[in-house]
């Protein structure tokens, strides 16, 4: 059984439709690249998974179970967390208490979960009475995967995690999202560097004008001429 299941979605805003039938799977432990123009439909897709759009056709089946019309704090309970490009950190309050905030519906407590966390982003630790404000922009890039990870989410679902980011602090961002599916949480990901995107995935979409164009494995659709030509650029 596939972990996550969008078949034939439709969905937008107001009477506009951004996606027109976009159907996608991510299976357990996978990395799952969306790649595809601006414009395409990506986030849109991302914000209908997480209940943030509601979908005017289709089916989104998690764990067996439809999650098509629910609110972000229902799907965020089943087991699902959410990264955004933007306005992802509370820059008022400090790397500790942001990831404090990104517990807040945790029942059980979380002393444990947060030392998990800080031992996953260990250049955190020094600045955990910092104001997230004051973070570089990959320090609060880290720390904003890091918030989504308090709830030990099934299914993290990136939105462009490396926008604004230098080179070479995409690839310490690359190799965090390696390091996290390690730790056994499937991904799903909206990424505009495509050729980064692909390389770390297990599998990858290609969007264009809110339908599916191309699917297939990572390193298959990078090395593919056709998607080399339109979409990495040669």
């Amino acid at each position: 059984m596939s972990l996550l299941s969008v078949s034939g979605v439709v969905s937008g805003y107001g009477e506009m439709d951004i996606l027109t039938g976009v159907s996608i799977t991510v299976q357990p432990g996978e990395v799952v690249a969306i790649i595809g123009p601006n414009g395409s439909g990506k986030s849109t897709l991302m914000k209908t998974v997480f209940g943030l759009l509601r979908p005017r056709r289709g089916e989104i089946i998690f764990r067996g179970e439809s999650i098509a019309g629910l609110t972000p704090d229902q799907i965020t309970r089943r087991g699902i967390c959410y990264m955004p490009q933007t306005d992802n950190v509370f820059p008022s309050l400090t790397t500790h208490e942001n990831l404090e905030m990104g517990a807040f519906i945790r029942e059980d407590g979380f002393s444990s979960r947060l030392d998990e966390v800080y031992s996953l982003f260990p250049d955190l630790v020094e600045k955990r009475n910092s104001r997230a404000g004051s973070l570089s922009g990959g320090q609060r890039q880290m720390l904003a995967l890091a918030r989504a990870l308090m709830l030990d989410p099934t299914l993290l679902l990136l939105d462009e995690p490396s926008a604004g980011l230098s080179p070479k602090l995409v690839d310490a961002i690359m190799t965090k999202i390696l390091d996290i599916n390690r730790s056994g949480v499937s991904i799903l990901m909206v990424e505009q560097r495509a050729r980064e995107a692909l390389r770390l995935s297990t599998r990858g979409y290609i969007l264009a004008t809110g339908q599916n164009r191309m699917e297939g494995e990572g390193e298959s659709l990078l090395n593919d001429e056709e998607v080399r030509r339109l979409y990495l650029g040669g």
